[in-house]
């Protein structure tokens, strides 16, 4: 019988290697999945990982608490400097971060095409700006466009309002975010949910990821 559910987070962390690129939702605070980001700081040896997310975290708790523990060497995001991101700025500016900057609708369909199976797709937001340099452009019908490539993504760190045992999920309003994104483009998704329901009780039409896209959930 499928069950995805786990009692220790650790387990599911575990899975986490070297190198790793580690999708991370949130949106600010909105759906950051904290447990699990904790969990990868106190209980994973993985360093010179990938982080891809909305932003590089505030103060210094989820992403940036990750960050401060010296385990990322690049960064892929949209808004890496927002308020009280001082821990991003230091690490940056002394060299120690790569930072990949994305827009923010790129990144979500660069997530998207990853799960999609698209091998590339062209977008205008982006061109005739640095963000574009290097990369393939062309003009479709009088718009200029440029090629953007799918994010490959290992492990996907997600939070969710809730889960049965198949691992079907709803969201939280806003804390749905790129969450369903990242589950489709992850190889594995972990996810941290609110509430755990019995099979049968998530209404078919309300669930926004698919079990299929969850490898294991836990209840905080």
């Amino acid at each position: 019988m499928i069950n995805k559910q786990i009692s220790d987070p650790g387990e599911a962390i575990s899975r986490i290697k070297d190198g790793n690129t580690i999708a991370i939702g949130g949106f600010g605070g909105a759906g950051s999945p904290n447990v699990l980001i904790d969990t990868l700081i106190t209980r994973s040896d993985a360093k010179n990982l990938t982080i891809v997310s909305n932003n590089a975290g505030q103060n210094e708790e989820g992403i940036a608490a990750l960050l401060k523990a010296g385990k990322v060497s690049k960064i892929v995001c949209s808004f890496p400097r927002m308020k009280n991101a001082w821990v991003f700025e230091e690490l940056y500016r002394r060299g120690k971060l790569e930072l990949e900057l994305v827009p923010q609708g790129n990144l979500a369909e660069r997530l998207r095409a990853r799960g999609a199976g698209i091998g590339a797709f062209f977008t205008p937001t982006g061109y005739g700006t640095v963000l574009a340099e290097g990369k393939e452009t062309r003009e479709i019908e009088g718009v200029h466009y440029v090629l953007e490539h799918p994010i490959k993504v290992d492990v996907a760190l997600i939070k969710a309002k809730a889960a049965d045992r198949f691992g079907n999920l709803t969201y939280n309003k806003t804390a749905r975010n790129f969450g369903p994104v990242m589950a489709m483009a992850a190889d594995i998704t972990i996810v941290e949910v609110s509430d755990v329901v019995a099979a049968g009780e998530l209404d078919p039409e309300a669930v926004v990821t698919p079990g299929i896209y969850v490898d294991h959930f836990f209840k905080v």
